[in-house]
């Protein structure tokens, strides 16, 4: 029987704001075994680089040491190179893979039969962790993202690994949900834009879903207890013809609720989020309240106070005040704590630098 932790990140996989996540992933495990898949961004020229990057950040932020695990490329592979690392995959048990090109993942992953060391991985109550990209190629089909907003191919499928399959969850899963780099035109949906969703999953067999999942929010698939925890900075998605569930940040949700969702058939209606509050007063009554509310407000606060805009108040106090408690609950070891409080700031798009000698901030746009 699967018992194990898939987790899927829409984006910020070594964001500071993630680390609780991550924390409280590996927290559940004995002995961590991780390893860390190159092969999402193989057909790159850094690859050595952005390993260092997921290796140092597991290290300093995680305490945790992510062995990396080499395969950029089936054809150049040899039987004995394919086989130790499926081995090696297998004898882990938090597997983790993040940027680069869905397309490029699953066209090395699909011959090598990665779904399978996966899937043992979840049997043995292991963790797989895939964020961005290779996220993408867990459902049962997987869309190519690069080719569809760089290349401008007409949108269409490609076959996924299908992992989600074994938990009686038939989806495709679309990362980056609530992206909005492109400023004057539509880049949600993993820069598919929501119209050029809409023609895919017209493509899609009736009875396959849309999993979303927003950027820097993790979906906590936990097949013990049969359910969907979100975490993080904002929410996930379960949409299916004319029905669209919001997994809302905080929320569980039993997976039985989504296996048994079904459409009439009719075609999908619009969802416009609600305006957020941006009045100063409004935000401090929301912020006295405990739970993601109140850190929202909190953020949008500092924002404010960082910004400009109506309600402009000088930020130094107010900022100097989040560092000095999240000083106090790092030296008194409440490490989750602290990392709540550098979320808050980080939301409000302030970067806060650790050091020997303390912590400063500063504004994002100043970096």
């Amino acid at each position: 029987m699967t018992k194990g932790v898939l987790v899927l990140l829409g984006s910020g996989e070594t964001a500071p704001g993630m680390t609780k996540i991550h924390r409280e992933v590996l927290g559940r495990l004995g002995e961590v075994r991780a390893v860390n898949l190159d092969t999402a961004y193989g057909f790159q020229e850094n690859v050595p680089q952005m390993t260092e990057k997921l290796v140092d950040y597991f290290a300093t932020s995680l305490q945790t040491t992510l062995a990396p695990l080499h395969f950029t490329s089936y054809e150049e592979s040899s039987d004995l190179e394919r086989t130790i690392f499926k081995q090696q995959v297998r004898a882990a048990n938090y597997v983790f893979a993040g940027p680069g090109s869905p397309t490029w993942a699953l066209s090395q992953w699909r011959p090598v039969g990665l779904a399978q060391d996966l899937q043992g991985v979840l049997d043995a109550d292991g963790t797989v962790c895939f964020a961005s990209a290779a996220a993408l190629t867990l459902g049962a089909f997987t869309a190519p993202i690069y080719e569809i907003y760089k290349v401008g191919v007409k949108p269409y499928w490609l076959e996924g690994l299908n992992v989600t399959a074994a938990m009686g969850l038939k989806c495709v899963i679309i990362p980056h949900f609530d992206n909005q780099e492109g400023s004057n035109y539509d880049t949600s949906c993993c820069y598919l834009g929501a119209r050029r969703l809409r023609l895919l999953e017209s493509q899609l067999p009736g009875d396959v879903a849309t999993l979303g999942v927003d950027e820097h929010t993790a979906l906590i698939i936990d097949l013990k207890s049969d359910s969907l925890k979100v975490l993080g900075r904002s929410n996930g998605y379960w949409r299916l013809g004319d029905e669209f569930r919001v997994l809302a940040n905080g929320s569980t949700t039993p997976l039985e609720e989504l296996r048994t969702l079904t459409s009439s058939g009719k075609a999908p209606t619009e969802h416009i989020a609600p305006e957020p509050v941006s009045d100063p007063v409004a935000l401090g009554h929301i912020a006295v309240s405990s739970g993601p509310q109140g850190l929202e407000a909190l953020a949008q606060l500092v924002q404010l106070a960082a910004s400009g805009g109506v309600g402009f108040i000088d930020p130094t106090t107010l900022v100097d005040g989040i560092l000095a408690v999240r000083e106090s609950a790092r030296a008194n070891g409440e490490y989750e704590r602290a990392d709540e409080l550098r979320e808050v700031l980080s939301k409000a798009g302030i970067d806060v630098l650790d050091s020997a000698d303390g912590s400063t901030w500063r504004l994002a746009s100043s970096s």
